[in-house]
Order: C-alpha cells, then structure tokens, then sequence
C-alpha cells in the first residue's frame, strides 16, 4: 500500500473538515486563503456554528490517485485516439505510442503537446493535473463539451481500449502509468537552512500539520475577539435583585427566554415603581395619603354622576321616547278621524269634538262631581241644570250629554290621550333631567393635574350631555331629525374609577411606609422592578453577551479539539515503513546519475510538528553556505527527477512512465545526464517524453542510439483542421539527411499541386522554402556524412574516432558547391528585378532532392566500407 493510500485509510478516522482539508492538499499543495477560509468555516460548523453559505465536506476519493498496483501485471500505452473537445486538439485523431522503449512526442509552443499532456495526468490520476481541460472555444454554443479520449494500451501484451471521460473515474489501469512534471518536486530549504526531501504523500501530513496550526490559530484569534463585555452591566449585577443573580452567573447556559422574562415590565409594573418612587420618597405620608384619598373619592364620585346623567340621555332613553311620540301621532290621526265624524252631527257649533271642547267637556264633567253629586255625569235627569250654561236640560239637553260623553269614551280618542299622556311623561323626564356634572374650576384642575386628556374628556362629557339633551327636545318637537341626535365621546368613567384605584392605592402605599417592616418590603419590591427597568434598557447587551459567550464555548471546543500530535505520530509511523536507507540509497545512486554527486542524502528522521523530512545534507566546498544560495533551479529540478526515479525504482513495478519538459531550468551537462539516465530506463520499461526542447530530443535520440534502441519519434504540428496532429517524423531541424529527404519529397510533391491548381504566388513561395530546407539538409550532410559526424550540432562532444573514416574527394567538393550555389539562387537574396531567376519546374526540383539522396548513399556506402 503506498503513502497516499494509507493516508486515505487513516484520514477516515479525523474530522470531517481535516479530511477535506487533505482533499485539497492532495490537489493543489499549498492551500491559498480561500482554502483556509473554507476549513476553518466547516471546522466551525463540526461544533454548531452556523456556516453562512452552508459549505459541505468531501474526502479523498480512491479514484483520485493511483490504485494499488497489480502484481504481475504490466501496463503500457500504445495510442491516444477519438479525442473529443480537448483544447483546440484534432478531434478523432490517432497518436501513436510504442508499447516499450522511449517514444519523444515534440512539439513547438502551440503546437497542442500540452493538450496530450493534462489528458495524460488527468486519465493516469497524476496528483498534479495541472491546468484544466478546456473544450474548444471554436465550436458553436450549446454543443457537447466533455472531454473524452480512447486509450489503446496493452496489458501484459494484450490490447485493450480504456475509454476516458473528463470528470469520471479514470480508468484504474491507466493509474500503473508514473507522471512526472515541474510540480513533482519535493525537494525545498527547510526553516532549518537544509534542503529537505519529504516522501511523495508525506508532504500531505505536513500540510495538514500547518492547516491545523492555521485553523486553530483562526479559532483561538476569533475566541479572543468574542471575548463577553459584561462591564455594561456590572454595577446591576451587584444589586442583589433576581437581575443582579442572573448577571452575576450570566453564562452560555443562561436562558435568553428567562432575561426576556425579566425584561418586560407590563404597564402595571411600570406604574407599581412609580408608585413606589413617589411613596419611599414623601416626607410626610400621612398627610399626603389624606390627599389622595379624598381626591380619589371627588373622582369616584364625578365617575358616578356622568354615569347618572349619561343614563338619563342615553340611546334607549331617546329610542323609547320616538317610538312614543310616533305611537301619540298615530293615536292622534285615529281620533282626528272620530272626531270629524262626530262634526257632522247636525245642529253642532263650529269646534265641537275639538281639543278645546274635549277640554271644556272634562272640566264640566269635574265640575258635575259637586254640583250634581247626587247623579253619576253624564247621566243626568232631564229636569237637571246643565253644569255648563245652567239653564235646565229637559230631555233633549240630557240625551245631548250623554252622546258627548259616548263621544268622549271612544276607543280611538282613549289611545290617542292615554299616548299623549305616555310620551309626555318621556319627554318631561329628559325636559327635566339633571345633566350637571359639577366640575368647578377645583376639580378641574385636579383632573387636569393628573392627566390632561382626562380634563378634557370630562368636559367634553359635559357638553355633549347638554347638547345631546337639547338635539333631543327639538327632535321631539319636530323641528330637527331624530338622526342629527350626534353620539356621545367615550366615556372617561372607566379612566376616573381607574385612577381612583391607583389612587387610593398610593394613599394605602403612603400608609404602609408609615410602617418599618412594610416600608422594607416596599423597598425591596422597589429595587426588583427598578433592576427589571434597567435590565430593559440593555437588554440587547445582555443577550449579546449569552451569544457570544456560546460561540466562544463552541469555539473552544473547536480549538481544543485540533491537534497535531495523531498527525506527527502517523508521519513518523509512515517514515519508519516506507523511509529507509534503501531510500536514500536509490536516491544517492539517481543523483549521481544526474551529475548531482555532490549532493548526498543523510537519513535523518524527525517529526517537528508532523513533519516527517530527510535532510539532504550538502558537501559544500564553503561549509557555512546557505542552501538556498546555492543551489539553482536547475539543480532542484534535477532533485526532483532523482526523487522521481527513485521511487519508480524502489516499487519495483514495470509500468510506463511519462515525463512532461522535464529538464527545463536544466543546463547542456544535466540535459546529457537526464537523456542518459532515461534511455536506460526505456531498456527496462516505457518511457514517454514530451517536450519542446529540441536539443533533448537530439541528446535523446544519441543516448538512445549509443543503446542501440532508436527511439520513437513524433512531431505535434498545426494543421487547418486544428492543433496537435501528430507526424512521425523529427522536426526539420533535429532530423537526419535521410528523414530530411523526406521531407523534401512531400514539399515537392505540394508543389506538384499548386502547379497544378495554377496558384504561381503558392508555388513560388513553396519552392523558396523547398529550396531553403534543401541548402540545410546539405549543411547536416556535411556534419554528419561529409566529416563523418566528428562534430555535429547538438553534441557537446567531438568524436575523434571516427576521423579515420572521413575522406573529402574533389567530386563530393563540387557536387556540394553545385548543389548549394543552385539553392542559394532561389533563397537568402534580394537581387534586381530583371535578375529574379525563372521558378524551376516540379521535374527540377525532384532532381535537386533526389541528388542530395544519391550523394548521401554515395557517401554512406563509402563510410560502411
């Protein structure tokens, strides 16, 4: 089991925001502010405090990295094809790859090397993927952008395809494949001076080490910065109230719900305190006490008189008194009615049966109960004396009589009367209602004295009692509608009897503080209610205070709860397994294959904080120098590689390795170094090298060839159809003469075309350039055929050996100035007009390529001999 994948397994054990945490070092390993920010928001959350943008954890996932390697099982690649929206690269295009040995994938800048290489690392699960994979930007909106890409790779010599898709689980086979980039690097100057060397993975728990230190330090800054401010509150929680208790105890467990409770003071308390204010501090409460009773017994009393008269003017009383009178005029119309009737009873004066002859009839009916004592009126005799004229009635006189008296007694003129009676007794009693509040200019101003709206209402009261009563009359009498009878205001009698109580209350606390024992009570009660007053004041303080002495309890769990020491003992458990001498041994031998001898690993174990590192202790010529000063970054890069062969070596597994740029920042000694070193290696496993360096594709190749392997060789170019088409052959420049004429043959062949097509301004400048890349590929014919290749461009060493077989004749002389003058005539030159040389036909150009072939067979053939 390798270190990432015994960290994966122990990472389960932490909390969940130190498992993300090694989630993030894993990809990227230094952890930017952002990063931080998120642990520490998620560490916060573990202990109940709300993460405002309710970020969530993930763990290192197993298809994040390599899988276990399979025993007996070899993996190599033999191809990349079918890529689908990856960069700008040629989509369904095929990039072969041998199976073993090395295989040199070049490519100029913009050439699309770098989209085979995020696809390597990301499909291989390489722990640095590097940049993103991005779809190609020239296609429409809206069409599918997935990356996806076909791996042909053969597993113990059998093919297969391995399908990739850009954010899926990659192929687990594909992760035998070893990746090795700039980002590799393990190798750095310790806070000691010394340049350390963490085993790959280890570097995670380092990570983690400064994370935790990091996130507590986050934890114990903001506890610090939340630290409770109970100073607004202190002198109330030395008043020995039920607020005062709470204050002096006030803690993370303390009930907001209870300081709300004891906060809210209902109108009643509020009241209560002032009573007692005023009680505790009147200097003579007897007397006082006198005061309010009596004053309380003028309020009581004015409340009981507008209750009175409000009575005697009330709705009922109205509604009573217009039904009556409606009922009297009803009445009255009936009798009117009779009456007429009775008019027309001949020999009647004018009047008769009117309401001033009922009225003379009544009276004389009276008037009959002396003068006639002797006889019930109307039944009179007829030698009677009439009791109106007094003249005798005769038959006649007393039969007139008793029809006046049938007249009289009528149904209708009794309702009409008996009506007439009712409502006049209605309208008497509110004619004659008492509707006098008394309120004298004394009782004003006492009102006014306690509450003024009170003053105000009682005299509103009044008025509208007068008014109301006044409105009412009218109405009766028809003057006015009964709808312009306006409301009565509201009555203050509830108000007066309440200050009444609350007077005589106050009287009854003025009593009681007369005695030491009650005054005491009334002490105590006072205080109560004046810290509840007080605590109301600040009670936004107080609660603030109870959140914050939560979050400092949560964040003390949080920064208690982080350590460093389960991480320290895990790396000096995975050091003393998987960091031994057998490390620094391969190392040692690796450096010094990359002339990086002065440099030697000392196996020097140590766990500061979590961090488990192997000195690499110099052999400096100045002992007191500073690594950092000293060694460049090509020497770090040349670290890196060793690191990097090192463990390929000690796993002892066979599967292919690929390597992107890997001798950037390197000088011309260690380019030599690393391109030896990785020759041999394709003697044991599958090499892949991508780079841009056209020098190391060069020493490639000779290291390879010194082996007596010939390497592999692409080119990535740019075609019309998109980047990254690959050419099996060597860039112009780093090719052979025979690959050259190559070369030369497919440019002639395209000028054949445009002559074809007519196009004289492509075929010219076609030919210029054939002819530029022939005049070169003479100039390498010199070098490598010519002198026998005992110095050639791209080699440090100049190979005497082989000058024994270098013969320069007269005839391969003027074949090469022949040869040369004619391509001269048509590159580097700006002659005149007139002198401009007619372009040479296709046929002449195959005859120029094909010369510099006859002479390079010519001329091998000799060499051989």
């Amino acid at each position: 089991m390798s270190i990432i994948q015994e960290i994966r397994q122990w990472s389960q054990t932490l909390q969940p925001w130190q498992q993300e945490a090694i989630a993030r070092l894993y990809a990227d390993r230094s952890l930017a502010s952002a990063d931080m920010e998120d642990l520490f928001a998620l560490a916060k959350a573990e202990h109940g405090i709300e993460d405002s943008e309710k970020r969530v954890t993930s763990t290192l996932a197993a298809a994040q990295f390599a899988a276990p390697a399979v025993p007996n099982r070899v993996v190599q690649i033999s191809a990349i094809k079918n890529l689908q929206n990856v960069n700008a690269l040629v989509e369904g295009h095929r990039l072969p790859i041998s199976a073993s040995g090395l295989t040199i994938i070049y490519g100029e800048n913009g050439a699309g090397k770098s989209g085979y290489s995020r696809v390597l690392k990301q499909a291989c699960r390489a722990r640095v993927r590097g940049e993103p994979i991005l779809a190609d930007m020239r296609k429409p909106p809206g069409q599918p952008a997935v990356a996806t890409a076909i791996f042909e790779v053969m597993i113990n010599g059998t093919v297969i395809d391995l399908r990739w898709t850009h954010g899926q689980e990659a192929p687990e086979q594909l992760s035998e494949i070893a990746i090795f980039d700039a980002h590799c690097a393990r190798a750095y100057v310790d806070n000691e001076g010394d340049f350390a060397y963490v085993p790959y993975g280890l570097d995670i728990l380092e990570g983690l080490v400064k994370t935790c230190v990091t996130v507590k330090g986050r934890a114990t800054k903001e506890l610090a910065d939340n630290k409770p401010n109970t100073e607004p509150f202190a002198a109330l929680s030395r008043t020995g109230t039920k607020v005062g208790a709470m204050l002096v105890g006030l803690s993370a467990r303390t009930s907001p719900a209870n300081v709300e409770a004891l906060a809210t003071l209902t109108d009643a308390d509020t009241d209560r305190l002032a009573m007692l204010n005023r009680a505790l501090t009147e200097t003579d409460p007897k007397q006082k006490a006198q005061t309010l009773r009596l004053r309380a017994s003028r309020f009581t009393s004015l409340a009981t008189r507008i209750g009175t008269a409000i009575a005697l003017v009330d709705d009922a009383k109205f509604a009573a008194l217009r039904v009556l009178i409606e009922k009297s005029n009803v009445a009255k119309k009936a009798a009117l009615l009779a009456a007429e009737a009775f008019k027309k009873t001949p020999g009647l004066l004018p009047g008769t049966g009117g309401e001033a002859w009922q009225a003379l009839f009544e009276t004389a009916r009276t008037y009959a109960e002396e003068s006639h004592a002797a006889h019930t009126f109307p039944h009179l005799p007829a030698d009677s004396v009439c009791p109106l004229c007094q003249n005798t009635l005769g038959d006649d006189g007393s039969t007139r009589i008793a029809a006046f008296d049938a007249f009289i007694q009528q149904e209708a003129e009794k309702l009409a009367k008996s009506a007439r009676a009712t409502a006049a007794v209605a309208y008497k009693a509110i004619e004659q209602a008492k509707l006098d509040l008394v309120i004298d200019d004394a009782l004003s101003k006492e009102l006014a004295d306690m509450r003024a709206d009170l003053a105000t209402a009682c005299v509103a009261m009044q008025t509208a009692l007068t008014d109301r009563q006044a409105t009412v009359l009218k109405a009766a009498a028809g003057k006015v509608d009964w709808e312009d009878i306006a409301a009565l205001p509201t009555d203050p009698s509830e108000t007066l009897n309440a200050v009444s109580t609350k007077l005589q209350a106050d009287a009854k606390a003025l009593h009681d503080s007369m005695d030491d024992k009650a005054k005491a009570a009334m002490v105590q009660e006072q205080a109560e209610l004046d810290a509840r007053r007080r605590l109301a004041e600040i009670k936004s303080l107080v609660l603030n205070a109870i959140a914050k002495f939560v979050l400092c309890g949560k964040l003390k769990a949080c920064a208690d709860s982080i350590s460093t020491t389960g991480i320290s003992r895990k790396s000096t458990e995975l050091s003393k397994t998987m960091a031994t001498q057998e490390v620094a041994d391969a190392l040692n031998a690796e450096l010094q294959c990359l002339n990086a001898h002065q440099l030697q690993v000392a196996m020097r174990p140590a766990s500061p904080g979590g961090k488990m590192q192997f000195k690499l202790a110099l052999e400096l010529p100045r002992g007191g120098d500073n690594p950092s000063a000293i060694l460049s970054e090509g020497e770090q890069r040349a670290i890196a590689i060793a690191s990097f062969l090192a463990e390929l070596k000690l796993g002892k597994g066979r599967g292919g390795i690929v390597l992107d740029d890997p001798v950037s920042s390197l000088d011309h000694a260690r380019r030599e170094r690393v391109a030896s070193r990785l020759a041999q290696e394709a003697q044991n496993r599958q090499v892949i090298v991508l780079t841009h360096d056209l020098y190391f594709l060069n020493v490639l190749m000779q290291e390879s060839r010194k082996l007596e392997a010939e390497p592999t060789c692409l080119t990535l170019r740019r075609g019309s159809q998109g980047f990254g088409v690959a050419d099996l052959t060597l860039p112009f420049e780093g090719a052979s003469t025979k690959d050259r004429v190559g070369q030369l043959r497919q440019l002639q062949v395209e000028c054949e075309k445009l002559r074809k097509d007519n196009d004289d301004a492509g075929y010219q400048r076609v030919v210029r350039d054939l002819y530029s890349h022939l005049r070169m590929s003479w100039e390498r014919a010199v070098e490598e055929l010519l002198f026998n290749g005992v110095v050639m461009r791209f080699r440090k060493s100049v190979e005497t050996n082989r000058l024994k077989k270098v013969v320069v004749s007269p005839e391969d002389i003027a074949t090469i100035e022949q040869n040369m003058s004619k391509c001269s005539t048509f590159t580097g030159h700006d002659g005149a007009m007139e002198a401009n040389p007619a372009m040479p036909e296709p046929s002449e150009l195959s005859i120029d390529v094909e010369a510099l072939e006859t002479w390079r067979k010519a001329k091998n053939e000799r060499i051989q001999k």
